[in-house]
């Protein structure tokens, strides 16, 4: 149905139908938590083996070392050749950490901040620019926006397209200001939209002419195996394009196993050159003496190699694909098809989320409406640096974590308050 093509006695008739279906909704006193992308029960339970004693042995690694005890500030070499298989570069171009990768960036940009970006004299902290800026690709994901946001980085929105992010704006203004630093990627089923960059895009960030010889692509390899069909989706590596390029210091690229095993205690990395790897270790060094090596060594053993992690990424696709159909689903029977400025969404062939857009104005309105009726989702405006979405349209719909009934009523519920407000909208005017 095409609201915009109604009469106005059809869109009170209609008001009517849809604002009794809330009132029934709101009645049931539910309360359905659609906020976050995280991994259900039955996806956790995936990777209880690992947690077999037995799988560890004798604590001892490949080289011998005693995994028990200090040292090894990069990383187990098997588990840094482990990370380097996933995002798709040799091991001595790893740093493997912690269980978080959000952290590894965090720390990224505060040793750029402090320290510059390498141990030259000529790369000046990233501090003194007093007007520095930071690329984000809309709608992304807020905590990265907020970690440069923290560290008084002016944060600089670029429409986000299926094949990528605007090159054409991109290019435009990394081409002049030596003031930006860096832009934030979530290249493969990207968070919220699901979008996968292009081959075209990625050659086009390696080799593009930037004024500031520091800028830095943060490259977040969060969902690169995270797929629904047979197999991932195939994508050119960054690292490799820009070591054609000529630009090998370009990105910094990260990935962890947290949606793989468990988000609380998973294994970390971070990929670079070595000049990087060099530099970020001498900082490292001064922090820790070393990761929890035993974590690195039971998912080695656990997940083995990448054969091991997509044949494992196949049993959470059994688990996570019928939930997004659901979606989809309530999408289609609410909706029929994608119409703009009424509803439309992203239809994600991996990763953890669906994008939604509303009509200009409506998105905060439709998310209250739905807390009202005990559903919660992630607060308008979070799919935009600041947390302000010019349009406020955009919404981001995390159907991992509850069960497929619940999540049919949540986006049910959030199909009749965007109907609803669509109504109310069209009599106003």
């Amino acid at each position: 149905m095409d609201y915009k093509r109604l009469s106005k006695a059809q869109l009170e008739k209609e008001l009517l139908l849809q604002q009794s279906r809330y009132d029934k909704y709101k009645a049931m006193g539910l309360s359905l938590d659609m906020t976050r992308g995280k991994p259900c029960a039955a996806q956790l339970k995936l990777s209880e083996p690992m947690l077999d004693q037995a799988l560890l042995d004798d604590y001892t690694s490949e080289s011998g070392t005693d995994c028990r005890n200090y040292g090894i500030v990069a990383g187990l070499p098997e588990a840094r050749r482990f990370m380097g298989e996933l995002l798709g570069v040799p091991g001595d171009n790893i740093i493997c950490g912690g269980n978080s990768s959000l952290n590894m960036m965090y720390d990224t940009i505060s040793a750029f901040m402090m320290f510059g970006v390498s141990n030259d004299e000529a790369d000046r902290p990233w501090f003194e620019d007093k007007d520095r800026k930071f690329i984000c690709p809309v709608p992304g994901y807020d905590r990265h926006f907020a970690v440069t946001e923290l560290f008084g980085f002016k944060l600089i929105p670029v429409d986000i397209n299926p094949d990528g992010p605007d090159m054409d704006e991109i290019e435009r203004i990394v081409r002049d200001d030596p003031s930006v630093k860096g832009m934030w990627s979530v290249p493969k089923y990207s968070n919220p939209t699901g979008y996968v960059y292009s081959d075209e895009c990625i050659r086009r960030l390696a080799r593009m002419k930037c004024a500031a010889p520091d800028f830095r692509i943060f490259w977040d390899d969060a969902y690169t195996i995270h797929f629904f069909n047979d197999s991932p989706a195939e994508q050119l590596n960054l690292y490799n394009e820009c070591v054609k390029a000529g630009n090998p210091d370009r990105t910094i690229m990260f990935g962890s196993t947290s949606k793989i095993t468990f988000p609380g205690a998973g294994i970390a990395a971070l990929a670079a050159d070595k000049r990087t790897i060099d530099f970020l270790l001498s900082r490292i060094s001064k922090q820790t003496i070393g990761p929890d090596k035993l974590n690195q060594l039971r998912h080695v053993k656990f997940l083995k190699d990448l054969n091991g992690v997509v044949a494992h990424m196949k049993k959470h696709a059994e688990i996570m694909k019928p939930k997004f159909d659901a979606v989809q689903d309530v999408f289609v029977s609410e909706f029929d098809a994608p119409v703009e400025g009424q509803l439309q969404w992203t239809e994600p062939e991996g990763g953890y989320f669906i994008c939604c857009r509303t009509g200009e104005g409506m998105a905060a309105q439709v998310l209250e409406m739905c807390k009202q009726c005990g559903v919660a989702f992630t607060p308008a405006g979070s799919t935009h640096p600041y947390k302000k979405d010019p349009t406020d349209s955009y919404v981001r719909i995390a159907p991992s974590y509850p069960e497929i009934e619940q999540i049919r009523s949540a986006v049910e519920i959030f199909c009749i308050c965007v109907k609803i407000a669509l109504i109310k909208q069209l009599l106003e005017r």
